[in-house]
């Protein structure tokens, strides 16, 4: 029969992201079964304990047996060292993991790896106080894969020990872990309506004020740093939070453009002359340090919250803030307008203010008319081939542009041999002739 070899290092008490802990292996015999079932039912099987040298090159460790899973809500961790998004959610799921464990939690992970090679796993598993797939387990990651037909990472799939129904599995583990932190446990359907009323009605209850204060401050930071302005300043206003950090490569690419759009729409509204309506920004840092937070608040124009407050957590996980820059739109009666704000700003630039469907509606059939009279074809500088004008309706859909490297929607000029797509906008034409010479 076949094997298959789970390995395990035990939890220690965590102190940063790269600490690690003492290696076991877990080894089933038999993986001829339904995978799912195989998982639920470790105790079935019988594993001997013994211990093995550690070497650089080998998977080695300690084997245990399998029972210690038995009755465990078990989590599939496909994953992969040199995919920067499945490291930050690593660090998430490590804090989660422990908090859980801590607190007696009947809660364990299986790491998948999608690693290039032995050691790019070996270093990422030093991060990880949970069971893996060995390396060299090709067949098993493969089944694992099929099985729960995953299509990309991170992904985690949660197993519910005693329940083998289909609808009991859940394959958005990674969006459960970053919206609920450790409330999502145990997983389970009944907990996740719970999770889903309760977030119905802080949304319905949701002011800016509940967003951006607590019982310790009721400020937001302005310039110079140590100017203190009320929150209860900007109720009224359109006011953007604008996820972002320093060392993030796509917010230092999309911070001149906010940066321009902030100013062209507080000049638009200097114009119409209307004292009541007014936008603004207020940086939520991700910054590592405070120094980088103080640089990088030092370039921007608007209001922050300071480095380090709790209210960016719990802002980060109340909007389910997955990756950055992200902008998210608050109106001015303190509901949520979009949190799309980013994808607009690149599609409409200053036109998109105030963010509201209404504006939307108005700018798609403005963008619907302007396509009319776009050449069906055009030859860009950037790129070989013919680019064909697309609609959704034809063909197109959302996409990243290659040319500005911002996401769009709606209208685009799309290649059809290879698919390089552009906004219409970042079209620069050339003849035909020159690109026949090229």
């Amino acid at each position: 029969m076949e094997a298959l070899s789970l390995s395990i290092r035990r939890s220690q008490p965590h102190q940063d992201f790269q600490a690690s802990w003492p290696l076991k292996i877990v080894t089933i015999f038999s993986i001829n079964m339904a995978l799912r079932f195989l998982i639920m039912s470790l105790s079935q099987w019988y594993v001997q304990q013994l211990r093995r040298r550690m070497t650089s090159t080998k998977e080695i460790g300690e084997e245990v047996k399998v029972s210690d899973l038995e009755g465990k809500v078990t989590a599939l961790y496909f994953s992969a060292n040199w995919y920067p998004p499945c490291g930050n959610f690593t660090g998430v799921l490590v804090d989660v993991y422990e908090e859980l464990r801590n607190n007696g939690s009947d809660f364990e992970v299986v790491f998948v790896s999608s690693d290039e090679d032995l050691n790019a796993f070996n270093n990422y598993r030093a991060c990880m106080p949970w069971l893996a797939v060995p390396y060299s387990d090709l067949e098993t990651k493969k089944a694992l894969n099929r099985k729960f037909d995953i299509e990309g990472i991170p992904c985690l799939v949660v197993l519910q020990p005693y329940d083998d129904k289909d609808d009991a599995t859940l394959h958005d583990g990674v969006e459960l872990i970053y919206k609920y932190g450790i409330r999502a446990f145990p997983f389970t359907k009944e907990k996740l309506e719970e999770l889903q009323k309760e977030e119905k009605e802080k949304h319905e209850r949701q002011t800016l004020i509940n967003l951006l204060t607590n019982h310790d401050r009721g400020y937001l930071l302005g310039h110079p740093p140590d100017e203190k302005v009320p929150v209860s300043s900007l109720v009224g206003k359109t006011v953007g939070l604008y996820f972002s950090a320093r060392w993030c490569i796509p917010c230092e690419k999309f911070m001149p453009k906010l940066l321009s759009i902030y100013q062209k729409i507080k000049q638009n509204l200097v114009e119409k002359g209307d004292a009541l309506e007014d936008f603004e920004v207020v940086f939520v840092s991700t910054d590592r340090d405070q120094t980088s937070f103080e640089s990088y608040f030092g370039t921007m124009p608007w209001l922050a919250l300071p480095f380090g407050d709790p209210t960016i957590k719990e802002l980060t996980k109340y909007f389910d803030v997955q990756g950055i820059p992200c902008l998210v739109i608050i109106g001015p009666e303190g509901k949520t307008v979009t949190k799309q704000g980013r994808n607009l700003i690149n599609l409409y630039q200053e036109n998109a203010y105030p963010f509201t469907e209404a504006k939307l509606e108005f700018l798609e059939k403005q963008m619907e008319e302007e396509a009319k009279n776009l050449p069906r074809s055009e030859f860009h500088i950037g790129h070989r081939h013919e680019l064909n004008l697309v609609s959704e309706g034809t063909g197109g859909g959302p996409f990243i542009c290659c040319d500005c490297d911002e996401q769009g929607s709606g209208w685009a000029y799309q290649c059809l041999e290879c698919g390089y797509e552009v906004h219409p906008k970042c079209v620069r034409a050339v003849d035909r002739g020159s690109m026949i010479q090229r």
